[in-house]
């Protein structure tokens, strides 16, 4: 029997960015955009706060592009501080890496199992499917999803029960399958 999960965003990440206020290391999302224009060029950032002092800081978004190369519903979304565009951003690899920033998931997501109608079979067959790109290491949502102790979930990956086509050791963001033998 096939079982589908899901793993969800259940609120906005942490930015991992170094506060040049008090030397923290964490920052979230206000939500909030600052476009400013300059005769035919556009500038517009993210504004973040810091967790500790609550000092804004600014993620840039577009730098002296030409207004007329902005998609007029990409503006629109920017002055009424879309929040939807706020996640989006902050998942963009192109923001992160032109801001130097990483994002931290730590109890922002939530896994979506259908209920624990399956943990009583001896084989069960299960899709893992990522409603964004959260960085998880696999050991851990089956551990979670199944209700057993990561180093179980280890074991039976080095004795053959638990099966897949990806690496399980790692951390993965994209879908994936396995299927465990009890």
């Amino acid at each position: 029997m096939l079982k589908n999960w899901v793993v969800a965003p259940t609120c906005l990440p942490l930015v991992r960015r170094r506060c040049h206020a008090c030397a923290s290391e964490r920052f979230r999302a206000s939500g909030r955009f600052r476009v400013n224009a300059h005769h035919k060029l556009i500038d517009a950032w993210l504004l973040v706060l810091c967790t500790a002092c609550g000092e804004t800081a600014k993620l840039t978004l577009l730098e002296r592009t030409n207004v007329r190369s902005v998609r007029p519903e990409l503006l629109d979304r920017l002055h009424d501080n879309d929040p939807g565009l706020t996640a989006e951003l902050l998942q963009d690899p192109v923001v992160q890496r032109r801001n130097r920033i990483a994002l931290d998931w730590d109890n922002a997501w939530r896994l979506d199992t259908g209920g624990p109608d399956h943990l009583d079979r001896e084989v069960i067959d299960v899709s893992v499917r990522f409603a964004a790109r959260i960085p998880v290491r696999p050991v851990r949502l089956i551990a979670e999803g199944c209700g057993l102790p990561r180093a179980g979930v280890e074991r039976l990956i080095r004795e053959g029960g638990l099966v897949s086509a990806v690496r399980l050791n790692g951390r993965l963001s994209g879908d994936f399958a396995f299927t465990l033998k009890r």
